[in-house]
């Protein structure tokens, strides 16, 4: 057991003493950073009311105050690192079926073309989540949360997009709805309808898009299933062209934009610039123009290392992002085709190791550059007034996480204050 409970339950809790906090406070938002940058508390202790932090400073000084009124001591043994909780700002892990299959003929040398006439790809995976029952896809979400979960991670954004019709993707939209209201874990939703244009729609991407803007943008709206709007823009998927009515209705409606941009060929990034999308992601095909377009922007670059992983290709070009003064995040975009590992501390780290990138960099893309690439101001930080959402590690130094390359796992993870994985209680 790594807890011991000195007080009974009360409204505000001292958590502590960690060896290390690491704050990823009072860092620039955009650019490159360097390890001496980050905010180091050496015994620490958090102390925690009405799922926020209401102060960090000394463990001994803290302890001591607590004794003196009523607060709930949780005191830790041994020596951990903190860390705010992982934010994992790309994924689509709410779908059916497997791609295990279109996986093993990938690195057997058949193409994509090759993949998809053997009835695989993107078209596979949207067959079996319309198969799936709501309760199936409520119950794999969860089940793939729980992995997430115990890599560190407390907010997830997940995509709808394999549905591609208004009654599909309300039904992935409403089980992600479903799934977050059976987790202790955020999860982000966003509508991917314009992920391709579905084979079973006999008219043109125009007239898809049109369809899903006028028929499926006013229900998203009125039972609040999404407030974020995301579109694949591709040689295969969606051109420039098909993308901007669809994206100019939904920014007067008043969803927020992000782009599934620059992956194969280099449009994605420029659109997500011209709509003041809140993130591009993906990236691999960027070069020296788009990662120029995207500096002078307030566009979060995202890197999705996963898909390099999965697909075999060249990772986001992160080390020229950064140093050209973009802010960039990472991402594990789980998903069944191209990143079914869905480990983001792995991923980041093997990411750092090819675009050599300094720890401080690393953890800023999956804490507060990950809560901006959601929008979301309460959280990727320890520090007052933000959401207590923090990883421990088992160790005396912060560096030794990134160092094992994603094999060493949190020990402990807290959401809005609450313990809730404990690798000693887990089976």
């Amino acid at each position: 057991m790594n807890l011991k409970y000195i007080k009974n339950m009360k409204a505000l809790k001292l958590i502590g003493p960690f060896k290390q906090l690491v704050t990823m406070a009072n860092l620039p938002l955009k650019g490159a950073l360097t390890d001496d940058q980050l905010t180091i508390i050496e015994d620490a202790g958090i102390l925690i009311e009405n799922e926020q932090i209401k102060e960090i400073g000394l463990f001994t000084v803290m302890l001591s105050e607590a004794k003196q009124t009523e607060i709930e001591v949780i005191a830790l043994q041994g020596n951990h690192v903190c860390l705010p909780g992982f934010i994992d700002s790309h994924t689509h892990i709410c779908f059916g079926g497997t791609r295990a299959k279109d996986y093993a003929m990938r690195n057997a040398g058949k193409t994509y073309l090759e993949i998809a006439k053997a009835g695989g790809g993107i078209w596979d995976t949207v067959t079996q989540t319309r198969k799936a029952a709501s309760e199936e896809l409520i119950k794999k979400t969860l089940k793939r949360t729980k992995q997430h979960l115990k890599n560190g991670v407390t907010t997830i954004e997940v995509k709808s997009g394999y549905g591609l019709s208004v009654e599909e993707e309300l039904k992935m939209l409403r089980a992600i709805k479903n799934a977050n209201s059976q987790t202790p874990l955020d999860l982000i939703p966003t509508c991917l309808a314009a992920h391709m244009k579905p084979k079973d729609f006999s008219g043109s991407n125009a007239e898809y898009l049109n369809e899903i803007s006028t028929t499926l943008f006013p229900i998203l709206k009125e039972e609040k299933l999404t407030n974020r709007m995301d579109a694949f823009i591709e040689e295969s998927a969606f051109s420039k062209e098909d993308i901007r009515p669809y994206f100019k209705k939904a920014k007067e409606i008043g969803f927020d934009i992000t782009v599934h941009a620059d992956q194969f060929s280099t449009d994605g990034s420029a659109i997500a610039v011209e709509f003041e999308a809140i993130s591009a992601d993906h990236l691999e095909a960027s070069t020296k123009n788009e990662i120029e377009l995207l500096a002078k922007s307030n566009v979060i670059a995202t890197a999705l290392p996963g898909a390099s992983l999965g697909l075999g290709c060249n990772f986001t070009p992160a080390r020229k992002l950064l140093d050209a003064g973009c802010a960039l995040a990472i991402a594990s975009d789980h998903n069944p085709g191209s990143a079914p590992m869905g480990d983001l501390l792995t991923q980041a780290a093997i990411l750092q190791t090819f675009e050599k990138l300094s720890n401080a960099e690393v953890l800023a893309g999956i804490t507060f550059r990950a809560a901006a690439a959601l929008n979301l101001n309460d959280r990727g930080q320890l520090k007052e007034g933000l959401l207590a959402d923090f990883a421990l590690f088992h160790t005396d130094n912060y560096n030794e996480i990134l160092y094992h390359q994603g094999a060493f796992k949190p020990c402990m993870v807290f959401k809005n204050g609450a313990l809730v994985y404990d690798k000693h209680q887990t089976n």
